[in-house]
């Protein structure tokens, strides 16, 4: 008997949500072969390996142009090869041979076949569908901006993905105030990708009343109804040390030559009176945010401070009613957030975020954090995916790390094959349900 290969068969019978993604309402699958050849994590293996460009593609709501989407596969192709080897690149062949029932390898002669066979595929609605049901996803979590006219509701639930006031940008020092800007007056939508040119707002901030005005729209106009979360980021380059108005007011007056030092006042200002309102509302969202990616001109490096960490014990602690829900993108952090989750009730961990998704790094977390927290304190699966196609990869991925997490305890005697069986489910379906407040499909 093979225990880990038992397992990953057993894994795939247990309902799974998934707490985090970009899928698009009406639009749940891959348009062409660059949805899923040139998935972000992808361009950056490529772009490692030699591939001119290191930039997304264009984001939602814009989407690539056939013209864009060749352009940038042909550009890739020559550096394939090179990158072979890295699991983002096992998981683009994974995606082709189990979906699409693509074998070879991606060429100059072929490439243009496998593209036209996923372009039509791109508006079968019940295909897509019918990835999500294979794997067992019974719920997905996505940008409350990409909802659409609603036509998936019945199988995504929202977060809202749109103010980033913690969150740094490569060469920037007034990100927080201009996110905050961005958001006054106006209804949710996307939030500024990285390293997006800043285009005009509506209304500028100039003084502290300013601040207060903008966050209590933000606050006013969260859809509580229709999201379960928020979604945002962390930075560690900020000191999240609580500034007083006099400092704020100094800062502002200070914009146009603004500096590391008013990056973090306007950061740690607008979290902290932006939490304090959210409180209010602490029975009706989660705040689920994202920490330990950096920015670089591109995409991010992993980077996470002890003092941060620290930091961020302080917050959740001065907000003892609201619940946050952390996902790391720092591997050696894990431990650490681990013992705040510990201590502190309304902290909990979710998934493999950015450059934790790597199938060591994975083992790693996932037997990390079933040795120190309690299943309801931890959330099991979290895809980031942009498409069906991705959720399918991260899925299968994240199940064949974890059956070999569990096998390992078993054959140590840590657990029973049903008590593993029990604490998986518990992972990537009750605690979502518990943490999160999703739910599954009817």
């Amino acid at each position: 008997m093979n225990l880990k290969n038992d397992l990953i068969e057993a894994l795939a019978e247990i309902p799974v949500l998934d707490v985090h993604t970009h899928l698009v309402g009406g639009r749940l699958g891959a348009r062409g072969l660059h949805d899923v050849l040139l998935y972000h994590m992808v361009v950056s293996d490529l772009y490692a390996a030699g591939c001119p460009s290191g930039k997304r593609l264009t984001e939602y709501p814009g989407w690539p142009d056939k013209k864009e989407a060749h352009a940038r596969i042909q550009e890739a192709l020559p550096f394939l090869p090179k990158a072979r080897n890295t699991s983002s690149l096992w998981a683009v062949r994974t995606i082709l041979a189990d979906l699409y029932q693509w074998h070879m390898p991606i060429t100059e002669v072929n490439w243009q076949t496998i593209d036209s066979i996923i372009r039509e595929r791109a508006d079968d609605h019940q295909w897509h569908h019918s990835v999500l049901d294979h794997l067992n996803i019974k719920r997905t979590c996505a940008e409350y901006a990409r909802r659409g006219k609603g036509v998936d509701d019945d199988r995504l639930q929202y977060s809202l993905d749109w103010g980033m006031f913690t969150r740094t940008q490569w060469g920037e020092y007034d990100t927080a105030l201009y996110d905050l800007e961005r958001t006054w007056g106006r209804q949710p939508e996307s939030p500024c990708p990285i390293g997006a040119n800043r285009p005009p707002t509506d209304r500028t901030i100039q003084s502290l009343d300013d601040v207060h005005a903008a966050i209590s729209h933000y606050v006013s106009v969260i859809p509580y109804s229709d999201v379960v979360s928020t979604a945002t980021g962390f930075s560690t380059d900020i000191d999240y040390d609580v500034p007083t108005d006099e400092m704020m007011a100094e800062a502002i007056s200070n914009r146009s030559v603004a500096g590391s030092r008013e990056r973090d006042i306007y950061a740690a200002y607008i979290n902290e009176k932006f939490l304090c309102e959210l409180e209010k509302h602490a029975h009706e969202i989660v705040f689920q945010f994202s920490i330990g990616a950096e920015p670089l001109p591109f995409e991010t490096s992993s980077r996470l401070s002890q003092k941060t960490i620290g930091q961020l014990g302080e917050i959740i602690g001065r907000h003892p009613t609201l619940r946050f829900l952390c996902t790391p993108g720092s591997k050696h952090a894990n431990q650490a957030l681990c013992t705040l989750a510990r201590q502190l009730p309304n902290s909990s961990l979710a998934g493999y975020w950015w450059h934790n998704f790597f199938p060591q790094t994975i083992r790693h977390v996932i037997s990390e954090r079933l040795d120190m927290l309690p299943v309801n304190k931890q959330i099991g699966f979290f895809s980031d995916a942009y498409t069906v196609e991705w959720s399918y990869a991260k899925l299968i991925i994240v199940r064949n790390q974890l059956a070999a997490v569990l096998a390992e305890k078993i054959e140590q005697g840590q657990y029973t094959l049903d008590e593993a069986l029990s604490i998986a489910r518990s992972i990537l379906y009750e605690s979502p349900q518990e943490l999160m407040g999703m739910r599954p499909k009817q």
